[in-house]
This record gives C-alpha cells, structure tokens and sequence, in this order.
C-alpha cells in the first residue's frame, strides 16, 4: 500500500497550519515598498493637505515613502472609486471627506462605490466647520437678525456656493430647513469666485469653508456671523457656533484616512494608531487649528460610525436641496 497519500495529507494539514502565521508575518512586516495615499480632489485643497500632511509624517514612521496621488473628479469620486477598487493589501490608502462619503451617496445616482462596504475606515483626522460670512452692507449683523430678516422678507435674499451638491451648498440648505426659510441659490464652479461675488455684493452671504472665509473676515470684506459646528473654534472664538441659536446644528466637513474593503485589521489597526498619535503632537496641531480644523485622530471603530451617522444626516438635505447628479 503506497505511502503517498498520508505524505500528501501530512504536507496538506502543514501547509493549512502555517498559512496564517505566514499572512500573520506578512502583516507584521507591512510596509516592505511605497504607499500610495489617493487624495480624490486637486492639490492645494483642505484634503490634499491633510493627505500630504499624514504621508509626511507616516513615511518617518515606517520607513517607506507614502506617496500622494491627486485623482481629482467628480465631486471626489473618481478618486474614491479608484480607492474603493485597488488591492486591499495596504498599499493603497485614500482620504475620505464628507462630500466623497456622506454626500456623494445621495447627490450620484451612480457613484461607482458604496460609501460603507466598500472601505475600511481608518481615523477621522480632522473636522472643520464652515464659516457664515455676508457682504458688510448686509443688514443683518447676527443670526437672530438674519432669521428675523428672512422670515419678514422672504424674498430677495441669495447665498452663493461652490457647487451643487457641495458642502457649502448643504449648509445653507441645512440653515433653510431648520428656520424655514427659502433664499435664491447662486452656484459658482469653485469656493474664491463666489465668496469673491458676496465681497463683491453681487450676492448676501455664503456658508464657505473656514480657511479662506476666514482671511476675508479678519480683513473685514465679510462679516461673520456664525461657525456651522457645535462649537465655536479657538481661531475666530469671537463668532458663535450656529449651534448656539439653531440646537443642533452641525454642517462640518472633515478629513479622513480609508483603505479598501478587505484591507487586513492588524494593517489597519497599525494605521489608525499612527494617525491617532499624528493628531496629537503640538506641531500638527499648531499647523492645523490656525486654519480652523480641530484635530481629532479616531479608532477605525469610531471612524466607521461616524461616516454612517454622517451619511444618514444628509439624506434629508440632500433632498430638500435638490442636489442631483447624472
């Protein structure tokens, strides 16, 4: 009777024992060659920022470059969708923001990728409220004003954006669903020619992210009235956070690292401590909260939840706003 067969059984039972220890090894190693990190928008914006700034900092750690490619498009998800499709190895990594993940999914009708299943959350880096600014010549000078003004006037007024379907789009969608209000959206293709258009007076006010809004207020061409977050920001902390006279209120975009589904847990956990000690040290954080972001640096745990409770809240705005998209 030939031996061959409990040989061939032995090998078979070895080779099934030392698979996982070999994946195991293999984890542990991770990164043996470059990362990319795909930032879905163009350079010079909020994301590429938070991307290059983690890079910067993961590439000292583990000794390998982290490379940032720009795939801008389509609201980000062209990029996203790229993301959501490479190797879950740990060698392709991508930022995820509010608009790729919470708004896209409503915004698309075919978006190329699920918002949930098809990443593996990493950390929530950053959040960064948005800042509403009017033209000087406005009359109202705060929000009870400005609620005021749009319920005995509701007509006439005007709010600018980048874009349908964009953050600073939904936050004025948000503010008119929550005072019951209805002004004239005026679209622009990019955040500096409509905030350029209410310094200009061209339009009332807009709902722009902090970091550019931010530099118009302290040169006084806007007013600000209010940070769209919970709570007021220790770079502009003589304006109220919206919360104070909306409960509730919370329109923030934020910043945060994603691999793909099936990425390995011991990589991804790897990553997450990494960028939850980044968002720590006082020199990111002296780097990044001059521009109105609060460093936060989540578990992936946390990271999944909120982008579910992110992507729910937006539904309804969404819908109310009419942001579509072929």
């Amino acid at each position: 009777m030939s031996k061959t067969p409990l040989y061939a059984c032995l090998a078979a039972l070895l080779s099934a024992a030392l698979l996982p220890a070999s994946q195991a090894s293999a984890q542990d190693a991770w990164p043996t060659r470059p990362v990319t990190i795909i930032v879905p928008f163009a350079a010079g914006g909020n994301t590429d920022l938070f991307g290059r700034l983690l890079a910067d900092e993961m590439s000292k750690t583990f000794g390998q470059p982290f490379v940032v490619e720009n795939k801008p498009g389509a609201g980000g998800g062209i990029g996203t969708e790229q993301l959501a499709r490479a190797e879950p190895d740990g060698y392709t990594l991508g930022m995820g923001t509010v608009g790729t993940h919470a708004i896209n999914p409503w915004v698309f009708k075919d978006l190329g990728y699920d918002a949930e299943a098809d990443f593996a959350p990493i950390s929530l880096a950053a959040t960064l409220p948005n800042l509403l600014v009017v033209n000087p010549s406005f009359p109202a000078k705060s929000v009870p004003e400005l609620i005021a003004l749009l319920k005995a006037e509701p007509e006439g007024h005007s709010y600018a954006s980048s874009g349908f379907g964009t953050s600073i789009h939904l936050a004025a969608a948000a503010f008119e669903i929550h005072v019951g209000s209805h002004m004239t959206h005026v679209p622009y293709k990019g955040s500096a020619q409509a905030l350029g258009d209410v310094v200009a007076g061209h339009v009332d006010m807009i709902f722009d992210n902090i970091p550019t809004a931010m530099e118009q207020a302290r040169a006084g061409t806007v007013r600000p009235l209010a940070v769209t977050g919970l709570e007021r920001t220790p770079t502009l902390p003589d304006v109220p956070a919206m919360a104070e006279f909306i409960p509730g209120f919370d329109i923030t975009s934020w910043q945060g690292l994603l691999a793909p589904a099936g990425t390995p847990p011991a990589i991804v956990e790897k990553l997450s401590a990494e960028v939850q000690r980044i968002m720590r040290l006082p020199e990111i954080k002296a780097r990044v909260e001059p521009l109105g972001a609060k460093p936060i640096g989540s578990t992936a745990e946390e990271f999944t939840a909120y982008i579910k409770t992110e992507k729910a809240k937006y539904k309804p705005i969404v819908e109310a706003s009419g942001a579509t998209a072929q």
